[in-house]
């Protein structure tokens, strides 16, 4: 029988509470380490708040960096200057930000996959020993939801190369031209590449707040919240990280948990899923560990027992 990964779980929305979950994910990351997090369009209201980021970083990674790539749509983080101001605007001013496809590209190889061998990520991902994807877990307008899977699989391709062999078949004029199932399989492997290249050195974290059924790529234009905020969970496994996140939603009452689930069925985002697991990327069996009531295993269910109507 194989073994079930470790998830761990808390309701502690502050600061606080992702400071004890990054504690219990924490123990593989070595040397020169990469923050990747979704640092959003300018004044999104959605994004992970910079404070407890900020506290993150004083507390626990000082000589860590945020690290991001430029986007594939013109916007606020198209080009590298659009970007910096972005993050200032954002107040992402803390720590040292890198844009690691600020001045190249490096090409990582694919094992195992079916639509690329390789893929093109920023080049500045290559100088770093660990990285810790602490990601902001909502709807995806294509993806279906956004968990530690997007944020790597997207975020860490740059801006031209990367992200047009995931989003745009070739010679189409249409930006968006691949989705559904090849999409969700495309931004996998794209992550595999990177997780491969870390190894062991990759932790997970899922911060799971103001989940709009759109990306934090929208910015202010994103869908008014109705899912409840959940918590904080965390895993050395990117399946089950992503997988225990879904299941979080799908054990909500039906009123509070579909227009998420709505988002996630119609894009075909759960293929995310099935294909980490075909690619040998994690374990979809999990515990959840609930850290705020001594450790103790918790179902689902349990989880969200405590979620209210969002704004309520």
């Amino acid at each position: 029988m194989t073994e079930k990964s470790t998830v761990y779980f808390t309701r502690d929305l502050s600061s606080e509470g992702l400071m004890k979950i990054f504690d219990r994910v924490s123990s593989n990351l070595i040397g020169k380490v990469a923050v990747k997090l979704h640092t959003g369009e300018q004044n999104g209201p959605n994004i992970i708040p910079r404070d407890w980021v900020k506290d993150l970083f004083e507390k626990r990674l000082e000589d860590a960096n945020i690290v991001e790539t430029n986007t594939y749509y013109e916007g606020d983080r198209y080009t590298t200057e659009q970007h910096r101001e972005t993050l200032r605007v954002n107040g992402w001013t803390f720590a040292p930000v890198d844009i690691m496809d600020e001045e190249a590209t490096a090409a990582l190889p694919v094992v195992g996959g079916k639509w690329f061998k390789e893929i093109y990520v920023g080049k500045n991902m290559l100088s770093y020993d660990s990285l810790l994807a602490l990601t902001h877990f909502k709807g995806h307008i294509m993806g279906g939801f956004g968990g530690s899977n997007k944020n790597i699989g997207i975020g860490c391709a740059d801006g031209r190369i990367g992200k047009k062999m995931i989003h745009t078949r070739e010679g189409s004029s249409n930006l968006w031209s691949i989705a559904e199932e090849e999409l969700m399989e495309r931004i996998t492997e794209s992550t595999r590449a990177t997780v491969d290249w870390f190894g062991s050195h990759v932790s997970y974290i899922n911060v799971m707040r103001n989940m709009s059924v759109s990306c934090d790529c929208e910015g202010t234009a994103a869908m008014p919240v109705v899912t409840p905020d959940v918590g904080i969970i965390g895993s050395l496994d990117i399946l089950a990280a992503d997988k225990c996140s879904v299941d979080l939603i799908y054990a909500m009452k039906e009123e509070d948990r579909h227009d998420l689930i709505e988002r996630i069925e119609t894009r075909k985002g759960l293929r995310q899923l099935s294909y980490m697991k075909e690619l040998g990327m994690g374990n979809d069996e999990y515990n959840i560990v609930d850290i705020d009531n001594g450790d103790r295993l918790i179902t689902p269910a349990q989880a969200v027992a405590h979620v209210v109507p969002f704004g309520s």
